[in-house]
């Protein structure tokens, strides 16, 4: 089932299935923002990543001694979700903990996801509630994939990451899946990143708690961009399918992947997040296009 937002500016569409966006096009030339999911190339265009983020070792984790199974990023994005409110320019999803859940993460929740459009920007609220008796333990995050370039006479060169500060950015490699702890430095230009061949030969840039909280996507021939705003979210994700130079995808997240040799106890989980009885977790990141 797929539903619509529009105003002015934008025209944003989503499927319940994941509660993914499945596009983002310009309502003033028609500039389709949002990665196409081509299957050949990578068949997913932003998808929600709770209870976890990344990948826990083995695909293995352990909870009050007893062990679960769970796959990369978690199952919500698997999953449908249900529409619970739709105005012509934000909607609002809801996924639930049920018997298939707690199989794999034996926590009760209501998970909901908000879209809003204000101007030319859309603004992506989770908002996760801890409906059962013990303390949950849970990360989220978003996964949304950008065309790169946005126009057919631009190409991947064309493009720059703007970080919204000049300041040292070090990346965590990965292994496996998993988090290595070796930080490494990113070549910037001040604070300007050249997109090149080269740059996610060694999977995603992992980055934890940067001083920028903003980053740009921009094209230097066009002046095309999308402006992700991301307070509120420590560690950030940039990755693309290595060699395909169709697009980028920019990744606020409130977890990350475990750690290279991490012996699996979600409570001491890097980045976890921890939700007492009956509270309400609330992150929100601004996506901004022009």
């Amino acid at each position: 089932m797929e539903t619509s937002i529009k105003n002015d500016f934008l025209s944003v569409k989503l499927k319940n299935a994941g509660a993914e966006l499945t596009s983002i096009k310009s309502i003033v030339d028609q500039t389709e923002y949002l990665w196409q999911a081509h299957k050949d190339v990578w068949p997913r265009h932003a998808p929600v990543l709770f209870p976890i983020v990344g990948k826990v070792a083995d695909n293995k984790y352990r909870f009050q001694d007893k062990e679960y199974s769970l796959g990369q990023h978690g199952f919500a994005r698997d999953m449908d979700f249900v529409l619970v409110k739709s105005t012509d320019n934000s909607v609002c999803f809801l996924l639930e903990s049920n018997e298939n859940t707690l199989q794999k993460y034996p926590f009760d929740f209501k998970f909901y996801i908000e879209y809003k459009l204000e101007g030319a920007t859309l603004i992506t609220t989770y908002r996760v509630i801890n409906t059962g008796h013990q303390t949950m333990y849970f990360s989220v995050g978003g996964h949304p994939a950008f065309n790169c370039p946005l126009l057919t006479d631009e190409t991947w060169a064309d493009y720059d990451l703007i970080f919204e500060k000049t300041e040292p950015i070090r990346r965590y490699l990965i292994k496996d899946g998993l988090i290595d702890h070796v930080a490494h430095p990113v070549e910037l230009h001040q604070n300007v990143l050249p997109l090149h061949t080269s740059l996610f030969s060694a999977d995603a840039i992992v980055i934890k708690n940067m001083s920028s909280k903003s980053i740009i996507l921009k094209s230097r021939k066009s002046g095309k961009f999308v402006q992700m705003d991301f307070d509120g979210f420590p560690f950030y994700g940039i990755w693309t399918k290595p060699g395909v130079e169709k697009f980028v995808c920019l990744e606020p997240w409130c977890g990350i992947a475990d750690s290279v040799g991490f012996n699996g106890d979600l409570t001491q989980k890097e980045g976890i997040n921890r939700l007492e009885i009956g509270k309400e977790f609330t992150a929100s990141y601004r996506t901004i296009f022009g």
